[in-house]
């Protein structure tokens, strides 16, 4: 497993910058090639690159994939079902998909967890150095999980299932690695929990449209971010709406409690 390397790429995230990894030396893994770099070049010249794959199909994760895969002539792997998806990001085809518990044989051996939340193609991948989980978890902040794409309830599902597989560390998509999953995990199922109670709350005391609701819940600036925000509550108001504990109408784009 090599260091990460850090491409710097338009995103949004705060480092302004995406973590590439290379698993092994020999038939060797390149997961997440947001941008091509003078030093992922090296590390890929030096490294028999058999296998490309990404965590999730946002373009700050993919759009160095198709450079790559024509360089090394390596195998291209996406979720599957969702190759159209997969295309539409990279510009090619893979040549193989996979679903959890595949093994890509690259290392030791690397295998697939399904993680959505994030983004609904959103997998994490786990060898004996720990998990590379993308945009599941960073060491500091938190993690955007915005409507329409994004799921509160599938996104606090796979923290829940990284926790309980305990691993040693983390990999994150952005930002340093993370040493203390189980509490990072924690830490960020808590973000949600209390999200989700402040705009509860927002609604019950008679906020009943997502502007409102928004203005309500965050008490920061939001200047520059306020769309992330936005679309972060409206995931939350869908996962409270499918619970049945509040009735959302995005037409009319109103919120009332049950």
């Amino acid at each position: 497993m090599t260091l990460p390397t850090r491409v710097s790429v338009p995103t949004r995230a705060p480092t302004g910058a995406t973590n590439a990894y290379l698993v092994g030396t020999e038939r060797a893994l390149l997961v997440d090639p947001a941008g091509r770099t003078d030093e992922l070049d090296e590390l890929v010249a030096e490294s028999n690159v058999e296998h490309i794959a990404v965590t999730h199909t946002h373009p700050d994760h993919t759009d160095a994939v198709a450079a790559y895969a024509a360089a090394t002539d390596a195998t291209v792997w996406c979720r599957r079902g969702r190759k159209r998806r997969f295309i539409d990001a990279t510009g090619i085809e893979p040549d193989r998909t996979f679903v959890e518990g595949d093994v890509i044989p690259a290392g030791h051996g690397v295998t697939v967890l399904d993680t959505p939340g994030h983004a609904p193609d959103h997998v994490a991948f786990e060898g004996n150095f720990g998990v590379i989980c993308g945009d599941l978890a960073v060491a500091e902040g938190s993690v955007v999980v915005g409507a329409p794409e994004g799921s509160i309830r599938a996104y606090l599902v796979a923290l829940r299932r990284l926790h309980a597989r305990d691993p040693p560390t983390l990999f994150p998509g952005h930002g340093p690695n993370i040493t203390d999953p189980q509490a990072t995990c924690d830490r960020l199922v808590r973000h949600r929990i209390n999200r989700e109670r402040r705009i509860l709350d927002t609604v019950t005391d008679g906020a009943s449209d997502v502007e409102s609701v928004l203005d309500a819940a965050y008490d920061k600036d939001l200047s520059g971010v306020r769309d992330l925000a936005r679309a972060t509550v409206v995931a939350h108001i869908e996962k409270l709406a499918a619970e049945g504990r509040v009735h959302y109408d995005r037409e009319a784009n109103r919120v009332i409690p049950v």
